[in-house]
């Protein structure tokens, strides 16, 4: 391994695939929540709501902790914070398997759990985006598909040793497991990134402006956050009830399951591909490409309904969408300084989380309003609608007179 390894370098692909087993192993602090919520429900004696707190908890630690990391690891690195946080998802695993108490096991999850995983998704792809130059959009891409990786393999993994040996022993089983395999992989991250100036698409040689796209550093990033949250209300709307849909409809929440882990298993084939995509044509026009399909498939799930074409739309939204956020750190590079690609990244992470939460409570309330998804899609689309005009506005500023030089 050369003394100090450049962009491209055979060294930077080995890095991703180790942020990438990072992030696939890492996202378990978002997923066990979820599959260990029915136990976690029946033994505190609680009802269901209450027995979401955690999962809500955990995402606000997730989504502060990312932002907080992400300025971390401007000045620190990535390894430090990944190794802190690594510990931190353990003893939270350990702790949380020892709750006597509901309100102990959400603390829990949000203040260590949450802010464990946060390392693991954010961080890394600022950290990440900063070792390739010409092929970032790629990098960036297959680096977040172990997001809906880590979502694809989990789920079963814990269903498994949750019903054959209970939540808290699988707790305990997860803490170890994440010691044993994350902390040797954070230490292979000990090279901070090479000093390099950003680069168009192309491979050209950009100036990072100090007016991007003619506006101030905080006007644009204020957009992107705003786009961001747009986008994911609208994103949460079949991801978070696909589920219930299909079984207000009479197929049952199974059906319905495995539609959403169809649309997951299609989100990691969109990060990749969307990934090809914006090295060929930039993050901008590829965050106006994601969010004009994923408007497109949010108007397919309005006049149809049957069993077949619901499952070809579920797979169509996921080949769809799973370009969008990826799409945010590859706009941040071309337009900011790499020395602020950390906070700036997660900051827009943590906006694309709490589209989500809003998203997800939104479609519920509306739901509940109206007694259909009907209006709900319609919603969706609405938001989708302004990240779309966010994204335009934005490439057309950049088409005219503020493109990187």
């Amino acid at each position: 391994m050369p003394n100090s390894p450049q962009p491209e370098s055979r060294y930077a692909w080995t890095r991703l695939l180790i942020a990438l087993a990072l992030s696939t192993i890492g996202g378990v602090g978002m997923w066990s929540v979820i599959v260990a919520l029915p136990a976690v429900q029946a033994e505190f004696g609680v009802a269901r709501a209450d027995a979401s707190l955690p999962y809500t908890l955990t995402m606000i630690g997730f989504g502060i902790s990312g932002i907080l990391l992400g300025r971390a690891t401007d000045r620190l690195g990535i390894m430090l914070p990944s190794l802190l946080c690594t510990l931190a998802l353990a003893l939270g695993f350990v702790a949380a398997a020892s709750a006597s108490a509901l309100w102990q096991f959400a603390l829990l999850q949000g203040l260590l759990i949450g802010t464990g995983s946060a390392a693991t998704f954010a961080p890394l792809m600022a950290d990440t985006s900063q070792w390739f130059t010409r092929r970032r959009g790629i990098a960036v891409g297959i680096f977040a598909s172990g997001n809906y990786l880590s979502g694809t393999l989990w789920p079963p993994i814990l269903q498994h040793f949750i019903a054959e040996h209970g939540w808290r022993a699988t707790y305990l089983g997860v803490a170890l497991f994440c010691v044993a395999s994350m902390l040797p992989l954070a230490l292979m991250l000990r090279r901070r990134p090479p000093s390099h100036a950003p680069s168009t698409p192309g491979g050209a040689v950009q100036r990072v402006h100090t007016m991007p796209l003619g506006m101030s550093p905080r006007a644009l990033q204020t957009l992107l956050v705003i786009a961001g949250v747009a986008c994911c209300v609208a994103m949460s709307m079949p991801q978070v009830h696909i589920v219930a849909y299909c079984a207000d409809l009479g197929y049952g929440p199974a059906v319905g399951a495995q539609m959403l882990s169809l649309m997951l298993a299609c989100g990691i084939v969109s990060r990749v591909s969307f990934g090809f995509i914006s090295d060929r044509i930039g993050g901008l026009r590829t965050l106006l490409l994601g969010s004009s399909l994923q408007g497109l498939a949010l108007l397919l799930f309005l006049p149809f309904d049957g069993l077949v074409p619901l499952f070809l739309i579920s797979a169509l939204f996921g080949l769809f969408q799973g370009g969008i956020v990826p799409s945010y750190a590859i706009i941040i590079r071309e337009y900011f300084p790499a020395a602020e690609a950390g906070w700036r990244v997660g900051f827009v992470i943590t906006a694309t989380l709490f589209g989500m939460a809003l998203g997800g409570w939104m479609s519920g309330a509306i739901f509940d309003l109206s007694g259909s998804y009907s209006a709900a899609f319609v919603n969706g689309t609405l938001w989708n609608a302004l990240n779309l005009t966010i994204a335009f506005m934005l490439l057309r500023r950049a088409r005219h007179s503020f493109a990187p030089a």
